[in-house]
């Protein structure tokens, strides 16, 4: 494997604040389980057949969601797990990938070979995972016991996926969003998650958000295949505050265009 192999990016959660504070503080620490929240967010994953570029973009009402979620390899892929989330789909996503199966097919074994160490609090039933290979060709996953509103929509190039949503549009309007968006697959990403938060995106509200999109060679400096690693850890408007690095970065790659 290469140098640039396996470039990454996140979202796990480390900490919240829910008004469920004094119920969690019952709580033992031989079941850690039960200060788990679910990764309830918004993902939307997708591919520009012009550049090669592939990537995905997340946002969620909870700490540093850019610490988990998104996991992505220059000619490999690019994989969101979320809702009541193994973290592990990620890496294991993309090891599949780079044993050429098709996403439907790596869909398909992480659940199948999910051991389900958690059935009562934490099971597999709640998983929600997006898969979506080099060429952009993708599958999606939302299992029956993830958080309502909880579900996906696959376009052309793009799927985007979440739970304890507003509602269906948030992922309709998503993929239409991206399919309607033309320029940088940042911008495509972005504009997804911006139509997103406005059909009512995460029923509890906005905390974070992050962005991880690769190429072979596609990043600055020298055998870098990350074109761009965003993450808002903790803000009142993330979605905002990621469109301004997008800008920040966009404005960077046109001064390396222009030497």
């Amino acid at each position: 494997m290469s140098v640039r192999a396996r470039w990454v990016a996140a979202a796990m959660i480390v900490l919240t604040v829910t008004g469920a504070c004094s119920q969690r503080g019952q709580e033992t620490a031989a079941d850690p389980v039960e200060r788990w929240p679910p990764v309830a967010t918004f993902s939307v994953l997708g591919y520009d057949p012009v550049t090669g570029e592939v990537g995905g973009a997340v946002q969620s009402r909870v700490f540093s969601v850019g610490n988990g979620v998104l996991w992505a390899e220059a000619n490999v892929g690019v994989v969101a797990t979320q809702a009541i989330v193994d973290v592990s789909y990620g890496p294991q996503g993309l090891e599949l990938l780079r044993q050429g199966r098709s996403p439907a097919e790596v869909v398909e074994a992480l659940l199948a070979n999910d051991p389900d160490p958690r059935p009562e609090r934490w099971s597999k039933l709640g998983r929600q995972l997006s898969v979506m290979d080099a060429r952009g060709n993708v599958a999606t996953h939302t299992g029956p016991s993830a958080s309502d509103w909880a579900g996906h929509r696959v376009g052309t190039h793009v799927s985007a996926q979440g739970n304890i949503l507003a509602g269906p549009a948030v992922v309709e309007d998503m993929v239409d969003a991206f399919e309607a968006t033309e320029g940088h697959l940042s911008f495509r990403l972005l504009a997804a998650l911006e139509a997103g938060q406005a059909a009512g995106g995460d029923r509890r509200g906005m905390q974070s958000a992050a962005m991880i999109i690769v190429r072979e060679d596609g990043g600055v400096w020298l055998n870098n295949d990350v074109v761009l690693r965003l993450q808002v850890d903790d803000s009142e408007q993330p979605i905002a505050e990621l469109r301004r690095l997008v800008e920040t970065a966009a404005r960077r790659r046109e001064r390396v265009r222009g030497r």
